[in-house]
């Protein structure tokens, strides 16, 4: 007769905060793009969902610096050599790396300097026809067309990043390798990880912090949709 096997120990890699910015910054750029590529009315979703992932952005930059241990960005950036180490050695790696490996960390370095250069320069883009960003209206028209087609032309390497994400989360996927799964509910499998891997820090003082730090970020998107909604009534 067998006997049922004992819980899968589990280890916490991410922390709740990091958890939300992942979902929430996925939607806010996925509903960027869609509304942006739909047009017309749509554009007036544009713009606070643009805000909104700066926002977010600007959330995941300060938690780099001073959340948990896997948040960090000391904790997975790394130099040259070590990234091409790990490229060389990746098909030996018997088990996972807690956090984001450093080849992964070079992605969502790209992704993050990308999307912001893609979020601030459409604070002050300007379509001449229906939508302005919020900052347009302190620069000169030259300065806002030349930060529109930077705008513009950035779009492009917001598709080529993502794509290059969605990639790399398939490949991993099929050494066996889950990352959707720890970075919806926070645990990797024990057995999975180096030998005592420490669990990062995911307790309620954490979470106030962040919740802290949200609302400071929150209300300063509200402002920058304000000034947004308030330029572009006087701009139609």
């Amino acid at each position: 007769m067998k006997h049922p096997s004992p819980a899968q120990s589990t280890t916490r890699i991410w922390d709740l905060p990091t958890r939300l910015f992942h979902l929430g910054f996925a939607g806010c750029v996925i509903g960027a793009i869609v509304t942006a590529k739909i047009g017309n009315t749509w554009m007036e979703w544009h713009v606070p969902l643009g805000i909104a992932a700066l926002a977010m952005l600007t959330f995941r930059i300060i938690w780099g610096l001073i959340g948990p241990r896997y948040a960090r960005f000391s904790q997975f950036v790394c130099g040259p050599v070590t990234v091409w180490h790990y490229i060389l050695t990746m098909t030996k790696h018997t088990h996972q790396t807690p956090g984001h490996n450093p080849l992964g960390a070079l992605s969502v370095l790209a992704m993050l300097a990308i999307i912001a250069v893609q979020a601030v320069t459409g604070l002050f883009a300007n379509d001449d026809i229906l939508t302005q960003g919020p900052l347009a209206q302190f620069v000169t028209d030259s300065t806002s067309s030349f930060l529109t087609g930077l705008h513009q032309f950035n779009e492009k390497f917001v598709y080529l990043v993502i794509g290059m994400h969605l990639i790399a989360i398939f490949i991993y996927t099929l050494k066996g390798q889950q990352l959707i799964g720890p970075m919806v509910c926070g645990d990797v499998p024990t057995q999975k990880l180096p030998l005592n891997t420490p669990s990062a820090r995911d307790d309620w003082g954490i979470r106030v912090g962040a919740l802290a730090l949200a609302a400071i970020l929150a209300f300063a998107a509200w402002w920058l949709i304000q000034l947004a909604a308030n330029a572009g009534a006087s701009f139609n």
